[in-house]
């Protein structure tokens, strides 16, 4: 699952734990975990995916992002993102995802 937060960007997978009690919280830019999970411990990986990583229990994942959708408040997304560069990146996604819609 990607999530695209104001402040952070996610990639969320079930990878690696057989009992899937955990998940694995992956972040292309330094920081973006640590911003949703202040007590997660994050590992860097060179020359993979996504360069950092932390595996945290799968309720904590799910509250958090919960927690985030509660608290929306805002009609326009793209409007709070504040970070130039993060912002740039997320019109790029809108608009290759807007390719996908359909057309009545």
């Amino acid at each position: 699952m990607w999530i695209c937060l104001a402040d952070a960007f996610l990639s969320i997978v079930d990878k690696g734990d057989p009992t899937h009690a955990t998940l694995l919280v992956r972040a292309r830019r330094a920081g973006d975990i640590e911003r949703v999970f202040p007590e997660a411990v994050v590992s860097t990986r060179g020359g993979s995916d996504y360069a950092y990583r932390a595996r945290l229990p799968r309720e904590r994942v799910a509250g958090r992002i919960a927690e985030a959708l509660r608290g929306i408040d805002y009609g326009n997304f793209k409007a709070t993102v504040s970070d130039r560069r993060r912002h740039d990146v997320y019109m790029d996604v809108w608009a290759v995802l807007a390719r996908d819609q359909d057309r009545p």
